[in-house]
């Protein structure tokens, strides 16, 4: 016991450590997430401003200073609180013979960087591509997810207004992304890990941006609008998936872009009952659900 402990307590102090670090700029440039996810956010908020694509939307829209909470708790404050978890996690599999090798399918370590970096971006999409179809299925993970589509306005800072129960479901199974690829993170995965930050703010964003012929691999603004649209075709769960990828919402037929005015409603029937406050939206899900789809 002691040994998880210690562990534990290794884990949440290194992880306080590290983030405050990152704040006074004492890490790399290229690992420090805390100032790199408020650069990229200046620059998409930037785009925003300079080229509206509902101009009658406010440059501080409905619920910002909420999602730029939000930014901050679910990237670095739970963080914090969970790494300690996470830890007896590793602990508990390696004491019973379970190591980040057991299922690796391909090792990949011998590869040319690029495509360490390539194919890791593309399992971990899919993963959360997975995950996210996962959340709309299943109303007891929806009505977690249901915060992230409370948005009523879209902006770059929707792109981490999230139940922190959304990272209890996903870490698991990139995790798991990450073992069948050998057990291991590619030494540059810091460039993935900002690629799909900057491809996450732009989704949300009040841009219209749509790539061209390359809609059908990247993700896109017009695309994720209708993602979060009030009304979905009929007899569907969700349409436009894709996290940084759009790809796989073309493979399996989830797509759907009827239009690109971008005044399309968003939210999801029931919405009004999700509580207006932060404290109210972090302990939304635990009681009866008057919001199911």
């Amino acid at each position: 016991m002691e040994y998880y402990l210690e562990g534990f307590i290794s884990a949440l102090l290194g992880t306080i450590n590290y983030t405050w670090k990152s704040i006074l700029f004492q890490v790399s440039w290229y690992h420090n997430y805390f100032w790199g996810l408020i650069v990229i956010s200046l620059l998409v908020w930037g785009l925003e401003i300079a080229f509206p694509w509902r101009k009658n939307q406010s440059v501080f829209r409905k619920d910002f200073w909420l999602d730029a909470l939000y930014m901050f708790f679910n990237f670095f404050v739970f963080a914090i609180v969970i790494s300690g978890f996470y830890k007896l996690l590793e602990l508990f599999f390696t004491d019973i013979g379970i190591k980040t090798t057991s299922l690796a399918i391909v090792d990949t370590s011998d590869w040319p960087m690029w495509l360490q970096l390539l194919i890791f971006f593309i399992v971990l999409d899919f993963v959360q591509w997975f995950t996210h179809v996962l959340l709309h299925r299943y109303p007891a993970l929806w009505k977690y997810h249901q915060i992230h589509h409370s948005v009523k306005e879209m902006g770059f800072a929707a792109h981490l207004r999230y139940h922190w129960m959304e990272n209890i479901f996903y870490k698991p199974l990139k995790t798991l992304g990450v073992m069948v690829l050998g057990g291991f993170e590619p030494e540059q995965a810091y460039i993935v890990h900002f690629i799909a930050i900057t491809i996450g703010h732009l989704n949300h964003a009040n841009v219209k941006i749509t790539w061209g012929p390359l809609k059908y691999i990247f993700n896109n603004p017009v695309m994720h609008l209708y993602h979060h649209a009030y009304t979905l075709p009929t007899g569907s769960y969700g349409v436009n998936f894709g996290i940084s990828l759009s790809i796989w919402d073309y493979i399996f037929k989830t797509n759907y872009i009827p239009e690109d005015s971008g005044t399309v409603e968003i939210g999801f029937p029931g919405d009004e009952h999700i509580p207006k406050g932060f404290m109210g939206q972090v302990a939304h899900g635990f009681k009866k659900d008057r919001t199911a789809r």
